[in-house]
C-alpha cells in the first residue's frame, strides 16, 4: 500500500453493521482508526432512513459517529433536486422524507426513486412511468442492485429504476455511489484530495469502483453484499481485498501511510 493518505471514506451498511447489529470487531477498530487522526467521513447510499434516524440506530449499536461526518445519496439527491426546482413523486419510505421537509410534492413534475419496498408496486410505479413519458426527469437516488439483511439479500431500487429506463427510453440521473460527484463531494467535506483518500466497502462496483475511478484506494471487504468472485467484477480490480472492517483498519494502521 503506497502513501502517504490522510482522508479515510467508510460505507456504513455491510461495511460496520448490518441493519442493528454491528460487523464483529468494527466498533473498536473504529475508535483505532481515529486515534490515528486521519480525516473520515461515512459514505451511504442508504435510503431507507434520514440521517437523524440512521445516526441514532449507529449510536444504540454502540458507533460514535456525529450527523457532520455522514455523507449521503439523500443529501445529494435534495441538492439535486433544489438545482432543478422541481416537485418529485418520492419512491421512498417515510422514515427517509424528513430530510426533504420544505420540498414541494404538489402536482409532480419529476419522479426520485431510492429504496422504497411499499412503493414498488404497479400502480405507483405505472405512474411514474407516465409522467417520465410525459418529460418529467427520472432521478435514482442510487442505483444499488442489492442490499444485504440478516435473513439474506434483498433487491434495491436498482431493478425498478432500470425497468422504469427501459420503458421510458429514460436514463436516469444518478446522485449516490459509484458517481464521480458524490465521492468528490464527500473528499471536499473532509479538506481531502482523491489520491490521499482510502475508500473502505462491500460492494464491488458502487463503492469500490466508483471510488478507484475518482484515483482513491479501495479496499473490498468480504462482509454485508460481498459475493465471492465480487473483485473480478470491476476493472482494474480493488486494490485490496481483506475480510473484514477490523482487517482493513489493521491494514492501514500497519503501512506506511500515514503523513
Amino acid at each position: 500500500m503506497s502513501g502517504p493518505f490522510k482522508s479515510i471514506l467508510i460505507d456504513l451498511s455491510g461495511t460496520l453493521h448490518i441493519e442493528s447489529s454491528p460487523i464483529a470487531g468494527a466498533i473498536d477498530a473504529l475508535k483505532r482508526l481515529r486515534e490515528a487522526n486521519f480525516g473520515i467521513r461515512f459514505v451511504t447510499n442508504t435510503t431507507k432512513e434520514s440521517k437523524r434516524f440512521l445516526v441514532e440506530r449507529l449510536k444504540t449499536i454502540g458507533f460514535d459517529i456525529k450527523p457532520s461526518e455522514i455523507f449521503t445519496s439523500l443529501t445529494a439527491a435534495r441538492q439535486l433536486i433544489v438545482a432543478k426546482d422541481v416537485r418529485p413523486m418520492f419512491f421512498l419510505e417515510g422514515a427517509a422524507m424528513e430530510d426533504f421537509d420544505g420540498i414541494s410534492t404538489q402536482d409532480p413534475n419529476a419522479v426520485v426513486i431510492g429504496l422504497a419496498p411499499t412503493s414498488f408496486h404497479y400502480e405507483k410505479l405505472n405512474t411514474a412511468f407516465r409522467l417520465i413519458l410525459n418529460g418529467a426527469p427520472l432521478i435514482a437516488v442510487h442505483k444499488a442492485r442489492y442490499y444485504q439483511t440478516p435473513d439474506g439479500p434483498s433487491l434495491g431500487p436498482g431493478s425498478f429504476i432500470t425497468g422504469l429506463e427501459y420503458a421510458t427510453d429514460v436514463k436516469a440521473e444518478v446522485v449516490g455511489k459509484p458517481m464521480a460527484t458524490f465521492f468528490n463531494e464527500a473528499v471536499k467535506s473532509v479538506s481531502g484530495k482523491c489520491e490521499e483518500t482510502i475508500m473502505i466497502g462491500d460492494d464491488v462496483r458502487d463503492d469500490i469502483g466508483g471510488a478507484q475511478q475518482c484515483g482513491m484506494m479501495g479496499i473490498l471487504v468480504k462482509t454485508g453484499k460481498y459475493r465471492e468472485g465480487d473483485e473480478t467484477k470491476i476493472n482494474p480490480p480493488p486494490q485490496h481485498v481483506v475480510p473484514d472492517f477490523p482487517a482493513a483498519v489493521e491494514l492501514i494502521l500497519r503501512s506506511e501511510m500515514i503523513d
